[in-house]
């Protein structure tokens, strides 16, 4: 039998031949010495990257929720005949969302963004879905990303931060002007979700109805859906997952408008709306099948 093994036949451990000492205790570790002072900086700063971390998650989940609430504001365009109105009041809403942005931005002061977009990224494109939602209803466009950074500068008073290394993204080099950019793959996950809204306003509209707004509607998504398909599987992988949504939007809102122009003149207004439910839950059952 080789001497490496013992009594039982079992090979020794290497660690087996070595003395065992006491266990060092904790007070002998010398606390001021320069590996503990630098492990003792690296946590404190883990630590307030964290707690930072949280803070924008909390924002961008206050923006989120108020974003939405504009978004269900805004629907209530096709059933008021004073449009102004609730536009109006939607803007105000929207002031109160860049507040939070705002505030964003201020937490960003000299710390990379895109060390930090995971924790802000809902809350942008839920902003960029209502803010073009918006835009769309005023102007029946598509709001472009410079227009809607324009919307995020600010300029306030002294918050007694300008001392420190401002990030280009989040503090401009004039003193009290903050400004918090929106990134590519923000707007297009925040324009791709427009269209699922607009498919509702086109349904709620027939409804009321109004048979301009789904053939504006119809034709607006079809030039969206054309611009996804040119970045296909080339762009972010949430993108690409947002095309499909996107196509059902689409086809929808191509089957409201075909009802109308074949068979509008036969069905009464009030009964278009519930024409168009149950061709909109055949086809997610015929996608469901497929």
């Amino acid at each position: 039998m080789s001497n490496k093994e013992g009594s039982g036949g079992f090979r020794k451990r290497k660690h087996d031949s070595f003395p065992h000492g006491p266990r060092r205790e904790g007070k002998d570790v010398n606390a001021s010495s320069p590996v503990m002072l630098a492990f003792k900086s690296f946590q404190q700063e883990l630590d307030a990257r964290h707690d930072k971390y949280e803070r924008l998650v909390k924002l961008s989940r206050d923006i989120t929720v108020e974003s939405k609430r504009v978004i269900f504001l805004l629907h209530r365009i096709t059933s008021t005949p004073d449009m102004e109105e609730i536009l109006t009041e939607s803007e105000i809403k929207l002031d109160g969302v860049r507040q939070k942005i705002l505030q964003v931005a201020q937490e960003l002061l000299g710390e990379e963004m895109h060390q930090f977009h995971r924790a802000i990224t809902t809350g942008l494109q839920e902003y960029v879905e209502a803010v073009s939602f918006q835009h769309f209803i005023r102007t029946r466009s598509l709001i472009s990303m410079e227009e809607i950074n324009k919307q995020l500068v600010f300029t306030t008073e002294d918050s007694g931060k300008e001392n420190k290394t401002p990030s280009s993204d989040a503090h401009d080099k004039e003193f009290g002007t903050w400004r918090l950019r929106i990134t590519p793959v923000d707007y297009l996950l925040g324009v791709a979700d427009l269209t699922g809204e607009l498919m509702r306003m086109c349904i709620n509209s027939v409804g009321n109805g109004d048979i301009d707004t789904p053939f504006e509607v119809s034709q607006f998504l079809r030039q969206v859906y054309d611009g996804f398909s040119f970045i296909g599987n080339t762009g972010p992988y949430e993108v690409s997952k947002k095309l499909y949504t996107l196509k059902q939007s689409l086809a929808k809102v191509e089957n409201a408008c075909y009802a109308l122009k074949v068979r509008g003149s036969e069905i009464p207004k009030h009964m278009l709306a519930d024409v168009f439910s149950v061709k909109t839950e055949m086809i997610d059952q015929e996608e469901g099948i497929s």
